[in-house]
């Protein structure tokens, strides 16, 4: 079944992010990783922190992002000749994504059993909408989105505060 996400106006996150979220605060607690600063402590990293990770970028993939008109900041980690989405497509992406203090708040690396997850371009915050048309099947975007292309002044609480800047890394798998 394919999930929608980021959806824009939903209450609740997907369940997924919410044993993301549980995870996340077992393996805080234990030592392995802390998702607020990506740091190792002494613990070794479990293999689900291995194996579930974004792919390589380019050797020469940019270090500054570009800005569309709508206020999105992105720049092409891994090119690609593939086809890119219309907004009205279904996609196939792996994806990351994090607030400015680097708590991350979603991922279908670790979530979704490490499995890509599909959704319609035309049910997520507008961002993403943008964004993933930008790059080509196969490739990789880092997306800096503002709150008025994301989940906009109220956020989505608890994972996503007010005025929030959301970032993400988006890997196209394929168009549905």
């Amino acid at each position: 079944m394919a999930r929608r996400i980021p959806v824009r106006d939903s209450f609740l996150l997907p369940s997924p992010v919410l044993v993301g979220a549980l995870v996340a605060c077992v393996c805080a607690t234990s030592g392995c990783l802390s998702h607020k600063t990506g740091s190792q402590s002494s613990h070794p990293v479990g293999p689900s922190e291995l194996k579930y990770q974004p792919g390589e970028s380019d050797a020469d993939a940019p270090e500054e992002f570009t800005i569309t008109k709508s206020g999105l900041k992105y720049r092409i980690l891994r090119r690609s000749d593939g086809r890119k989405p219309t907004a009205e497509d279904t996609v196939t992406c792996h994806y990351k994504g994090w607030l400015d203090d680097k708590t991350v708040f979603d991922q279908s690396y670790v979530n979704n059993n490490g499995e890509p997850i599909s959704f319609a371009l035309s049910g997520v915050i507008p961002g993403w909408t943008e964004g993933v048309q930008l790059v080509g099947v196969g490739g990789m975007i880092e997306l800096e989105i503002p709150f008025e292309i994301g989940y906009g002044v109220e956020g989505s609480p608890p994972q996503i505060p007010p005025r929030a800047r959301l970032h993400f890394i988006v890997e196209l798998v394929s168009i549905d």
